[in-house]
């Protein structure tokens, strides 16, 4: 699909859409992990769904264009985020009726818990593939595996 540019753009991160050459390190992880798993997305994808809670580019005015995370925000920043996130996810899960969300980190797994609250879906995580987090330097994939096994989430 089309995907336009924004009226103003940093200089450092131009948007591109899907012809965007860069990479990005928890991004493969993590789906290298369902591509080693399941081969296919559409084998993923049969009984799965991924969802990012703030589908939003937040990208700081400095010369580098650093990329913010709803963390990197300030507690008022986030909290205007908050109302529009879970309604994001609250409807998603209303219309997907899963068993269980997994938090991909502590931020999503705190936002899942407050955002699905009073409701039957089970929720935990499994750490952040971030290569900021030293624990997922070291065989992430494994360690979300075996927390997806241990949740009988996985077999």
């Amino acid at each position: 699909g089309f995907v336009g540019k924004p009226p103003r753009e940093h200089p450092a991160k131009p948007v591109e859409g899907f012809a965007c050459p860069r990479s990005e390190v928890s991004g493969k992880r993590l789906w290298g992990l369902f591509r080693e798993r399941f081969g296919t997305p559409e084998n993923f994808f049969a009984e799965h769904f991924a969802a990012n809670f703030c589908p939003l580019l937040f990208i700081a005015g400095n010369e580098r264009g650093k990329n913010l995370t709803p963390e990197n925000l300030s507690a008022e920043e986030r909290e205007a985020l908050n109302a529009p996130c879970d309604a994001f996810l609250r409807r998603t899960a209303e219309i997907l009726e899963p068993e269980w969300v997994v938090g991909i980190g502590n931020f999503a797994e705190a936002a899942a818990r407050r955002a699905l609250a009073g409701t039957p879906v089970k929720i935990t995580r499994v750490i952040h593939p971030s290569p900021a987090s030293p624990a997922a330097n070291k065989d992430w994939a494994g360690k979300a595996t075996a927390k997806l096994v241990a949740e009988k989430i996985w077999n």
